[in-house]
């Protein structure tokens, strides 16, 4: 498994790398206080590094109420299997 994900890392690598090179041109970005001329590949990948982040950020929500339910529900089974446990313990009364 280590293995392949080296191998894939390697591979993104090498196309980021060919793709920089191929987009080396300078592009005007027009932004609200100025302009600059930066590469295309490093405004593509600024792009992309902010998609990444805002994505996790948004991610990061959702992900902490599934832990806080996950956390509610393994002690709520921690409860069961007591009262379980408990009851198997209680004698059984002959009629």
């Amino acid at each position: 498994m280590r293995f392949i994900k080296l191998v894939v890392v390697i591979l993104i690598m090498i196309v980021g790398a060919v793709f920089a090179v191929l987009n080396a041109d300078p592009v005007g970005f027009n932004y609200y206080f100025g302009s600059l001329d930066l590469p295309l590949s490093l405004i593509v990948t600024i792009a992309l590094g902010l998609g990444v982040v805002l994505g996790v950020l948004a991610g990061t929500g959702k992900v902490l109420a599934l832990k806080r339910e996950i956390h509610g529900l393994k002690r709520r089974s921690q409860m069961v299997s007591e009262e379980v446990n408990n009851l198997r313990a209680l004698p059984l009364k002959e009629q």
